[in-house]
């Protein structure tokens, strides 16, 4: 091919799309704008850094939907997932990755592909020649996300992200504290012992929410208004919609039994997951928040466990950037009204590091196909891969579209499974078995690509 794909944005999707595109042959060229244009949350200028969680969530390939979209992609050759299982922490039964190796090991074998470069620099205008694919992901500037608006004609393209802070393991006490997965889930020893718990009884866990409710917040700046991703929410717009919320929600002690006190149950339990393969970090689970600093290491230190916690890193909150992509998109991921620009990442309206990279694939071999004169047919809406991009390209409802993560509820049903809880098992295998063999058929039909 002698056409080149240009991508904007280095993230989990420009990265995947990078990738597959190269490998079916094609010369691509990745755009990206740090480390010389900086953003609130990356700290380097890394392709594919991760800058929330460090979790791919769940690994279960039979049970899961996300797990599933991990079985897709590991067949498709994804960088993302190759990468991902190279730098892997134990997590129970999801797929954690010490962060920092992971977007260094991806930024190399990206670099280092004979028909992949990278220029450094911000895009602000809607290019009108050429194949590109803009996933600039929920961080995208203010000059593009401008051009982006004038072009669809959306008032809106944002929503907010909360970041959750990290602590250093040795100032956490582990006298209080233990190490356990919830109902002892993994294979081995080390999954099972993945997470780090703190126990709380009802009267401190009453005067966290008290502190929790009452703490400084961050104020957004003049102008900016959204509205937050409910898979993504702060710890204390949670605890805004009632006091028993965390307890049934990130602080649920269901499954964990304290090991230095194994007849007291506790009343809610805080979870931290490790970040680093050291073993020198923990992210503290689910509690995203935009308390400002010096509340945020008031509140956290009621902890139990993590009376004297140093952090890593407080958390914060960010701006998300997504589309109509009901409206916008056709089923080729084309931007409507610009075919030659395709989108991908979170900026169409997936939630997610998996569902993010997942859309790259699509948008990387879909651009190939059409670069080397073909299309490539979306992936069966009974995969994984399928059910994602059938949703955000016309499956949603336009007038309420908002961040999705994959879940069951976008596939097709099987015919003659029950539905409700007691046949979920049943079903959601079903489920899987039926997409991997689709999915592999997809594979097949496509021409062969190029190796290494």
């Amino acid at each position: 091919m002698t056409q080149k794909l240009h991508i904007i944005g280095g993230g989990m999707a420009g990265s995947e799309a990078a990738w597959q595109a190269a490998q079916a042959g094609c010369p691509v060229v990745i755009h990206e704008m740090r480390p010389s244009v900086e953003t609130f949350a990356h700290r380097t200028g890394n392709l594919a850094e991760m800058v929330c969680s460090n979790s791919f969530r769940s690994d279960d390939s039979e049970q899961n939907a996300v797990g599933l979209l991990h079985w897709e992609m590991r067949a498709a050759g994804g960088i993302i997932m190759a990468t991902a299982d190279r730098h892997r922490l134990p997590a129970g039964g999801a797929l954690a990755v010490d962060r920092d190796p992971f977007s260094a090991a991806v930024t190399e074998t990206l670099m280092n592909h004979p028909l992949i470069e990278v220029e450094y620099g911000e895009i602000t205008e809607l290019p009108n020649e050429g194949h590109w694919i803009i996933a600039t992901g929920p961080l995208t500037s203010e000059g593009l996300g401008r051009a982006i608006q004038a072009e669809t004609g959306t008032e809106a393209l944002a929503f907010f992200d909360a970041i959750a802070p990290i602590v250093y393991a040795d100032s956490i006490n582990m006298d209080v504290a233990w190490m356990q997965s919830r109902y002892d889930k993994g294979e081995t020893e080390e999954e099972q012992r993945a997470y780090l718990n703190c126990p709380m009884d009802k009267d401190d866990y009453e005067g966290f929410m008290d502190a929790l409710l009452e703490a400084d917040k961050a104020a957004f700046h003049e102008g900016e208004t959204a509205g937050y991703f409910d898979g993504c929410l702060p710890i204390e717009v949670m605890a805004e919609r009632g006091r028993e919320t965390l307890r049934h929600g990130p602080m649920k002690p269901v499954g964990l039994t304290n090991s230095h006190k194994p007849q007291d149950k506790p009343y809610a339990v805080v979870q931290l997951r490790r970040d680093n393969a050291l073993g020198t970090l923990y992210n503290i689970v689910g509690f995203q928040t935009k308390m400002k600093y010096g509340s945020q290491a008031d509140v956290f230190r009621m902890i139990p466990g993590l009376e004297e916690a140093r952090f890593a890193r407080l958390g914060g909150i960010h701006r998300n950037t997504f589309i109509n992509s009901p409206t916008l998109l056709d089923g080729q991921m084309r931007l409507r009204s610009r075919p030659n620009i395709r989108f991908a990442g979170q900026i169409t309206g997936v939630e997610g590091y998996v569902e993010s990279a997942a859309m790259g694939l699509l948008a990387g071999r879909m651009a190939a196909a059409e670069i080397a004169g073909r299309e490539l047919l979306p992936p069966p809406p009974e995969t994984a891969l399928g059910a994602l991009v059938t949703h955000i390209t016309g499956g949603a409802d336009a007038k309420t579209f908002q961040p999705m993560n994959v879940n069951f509820g976008l596939f097709p049903p099987v015919d003659g499974l029950k539905s409700g809880r007691r046949g979920r098992k049943d079903r959601y295998k079903a489920y899987t078995d039926r997409a991997k063999e689709l999915w592999q058929g997809w594979l097949d039909a496509q021409e062969p690509v190029a190796a290494d």
